[in-house]
């Protein structure tokens, strides 16, 4: 049977811009618009923009929260979350007063605007930056360094300890980009929108078993 991989449609974030890059690596994507998607599918992508907040109660409202942990906690399929999509597996925000999935137990903090006004930077952190990779995974290989990502965030999940930490970025200071637990993965960047760096990520994902 045709492997295939199901894009989140929760109605915050980029699917056409992730289906697109889907289709150009050659995989067999499909938009999540229901329940039986998610269950017929081989892997997920829950893409994101937006507030916190919105973002849990949609998920809900979707009825899309008890399936995904039925998919991604019990039966292990893979899953990439990008942007508020990885910001929303973890324990809560400081954006919003809703509990995350607690998938990853990590919190999602706003920069710290001290240390960035300081190092003359603004809030958003917009643009292209510099993902530095700390631990070896596949979903970094053929991926030409400097490994340079599109960002748009004014928050992030806190850097403490390394256990699922594998990529850094510095906006100021050094916060978490890429973190990953056995079959979750989370980037804070897009990398629907990051051009040939972005591409090979998608695809390493998609060639991951």
């Amino acid at each position: 049977m045709k492997r295939n991989i199901a894009v989140i449609d929760y109605g915050l974030g980029n699917i056409r811009s992730v289906i697109n890059m889907l289709e150009n690596i050659g995989a067999n994507a499909i938009v999540a618009l229901r329940e039986e998607d998610i269950i017929n599918a081989d892997k997920y992508i829950l893409p994101g923009v937006g507030a916190f907040n919105a973002g849990v109660r949609n998920i809900e409202a979707y009825g899309f929260r008890e399936v995904l942990e039925e998919q991604v906690l019990k039966k292990g399929k893979m899953i990439l979350g990008i942007c508020l999509g990885m910001q929303l597996m973890g324990i809560s925000s400081e954006e919003g007063s809703l509990k995350g999935f607690s998938w990853l137990a990590k919190r999602v903090v706003r920069f710290r605007e001290k240390e960035s006004v300081m190092n003359g930077l603004k809030i958003p952190h917009m643009g292209w930056n510099v993902v530095n990779e700390i631990k070896t995974h596949r979903i970094f290989s053929n991926i030409k360094h400097p490994m340079r990502f599109y960002f748009v965030h004014s928050y992030h999940m806190e850097c403490e300890g390394a256990d699922c930490e594998y990529g850094l970025t510095n906006y100021g200071y050094n916060f978490v980009s890429v973190v990953i637990q056995d079959n979750i993965i989370g980037v804070q960047f897009h990398p629907e929108k990051s051009h040939i760096f972005g591409m090979q990520m998608i695809k390493n994902f998609w060639e991951l078993k």
